[in-house]
């Protein structure tokens, strides 16, 4: 078999790891494996194909590495816009329940309601900040 192939072969696993775990690295890891292997085909011997192969997986990883950490995690999906398109939107509270709840229409249907942490508890508009399931978590305009 043609060391090429290997890498290859080496490169599909690490990406069929990547899709099963979720991990980021394993892809830049792979693409380090995918350098080794056109290395090969292009002839270079086994050290070179090594070298070129290590180069590229660790600079991806540290790329990817640096780049996580000057980029924040965006907020979990029960607060990301970009997830739900109600975050934002204002819904109209009548009155509230001792244990800080409440019903709310809301888009032609009945919500159940809870308030944000450390909000005060009043009647009238309040913004949706959050949906964790089929509540909505919200604060005072």
């Amino acid at each position: 078999m043609e060391p090429s192939t290997l890498w290859w072969i080496a490169a599909g696993a690490l990406l069929a790891a990547e899709l099963i775990t979720g991990t980021f690295y394993l892809l830049m890891i792979s693409t380090g494996f995918a350098a080794g292997g056109l290395a090969a085909l292009f002839g270079a011997p086994l050290v070179p194909q090594l070298l070129v192969g290590a180069v590229i997986s660790i600079g991806a990883t540290v790329y990817w590495h640096l780049r996580r950490a000057r980029h924040p995690n965006r907020a979990e999906s029960q607060a990301n816009r970009d997830v739900h398109l109600d975050l934002g939107e204002t819904v109209h509270i009548d009155n509230w329940a001792e244990d800080g709840t409440a019903s709310a229409r809301y888009r032609g249907a009945q919500w159940q309601v809870q308030l944000a942490p450390h909000q005060p508890v009043g009647p009238g508009p309040h913004h949706i900040v959050a949906m964790e399931g089929n509540r909505l978590v919200v604060k005072p305009v």
